[in-house]
């Protein structure tokens, strides 16, 4: 039989906190700082990333507290889902947003918490922590790993 696939039967509204979570793919890539172009608002990303993320796991060092911790950090929502233009396309939350379907190396198509880092979605290996680097210093971190409109 067949496993359910709750993100292709259910709206987002509609999933319980479990499968929103199981959502992300776990590519830490909304963890990395972001430059945005004020006059035309393009977004740069650096390969600078949060002093939370754990680079090797691309998880949150301190998930349950790290709004407190770092308040800039955005914890997507409903309400804000589609409002984050910032995200990276290949974000399934971004993804299920606009209606599209989950790219095949998302773990809930694979079954392995791995797939992202497997397909090169992700910052592993790629990235330094934010402790190293002067704020004044970040434009020079600027990076163009994926390209931010291929999911």
């Amino acid at each position: 039989m067949k496993p359910e696939k709750f993100w292709e039967q259910k709206l987002l509204h509609e999933m319980n906190e479990k499968e929103w979570e199981s959502l992300c793919d776990g590519c830490a890539i909304c963890c990395v700082q972001k430059i945005e172009d004020e006059d035309t608002s393009e977004i740069f990303y650096t390969n600078v990333v949060c002093e939370l993320l754990d680079s090797e796991s691309c998880q949150c060092t301190d998930y349950p507290n790290r709004s407190k911790r770092v308040p800039t950090c955005v914890k997507v929502t409903l309400d804000n889902v589609a409002d984050l233009h910032w995200m990276p396309h290949s974000c399934a939350y971004r993804l299920l947003a606009e209606g599209k379907p989950l790219p095949d190396w998302h773990p809930l198509i694979s079954q392995s918490r791995d797939s992202a880092h497997h397909a090169g979605m992700s910052v592993r290996g790629r990235v330094i922590s934010e402790a190293h680097v002067h704020p004044d210093e970040i434009a020079e971190f600027v990076v163009d790993w994926w390209d931010a409109e291929e999911s």
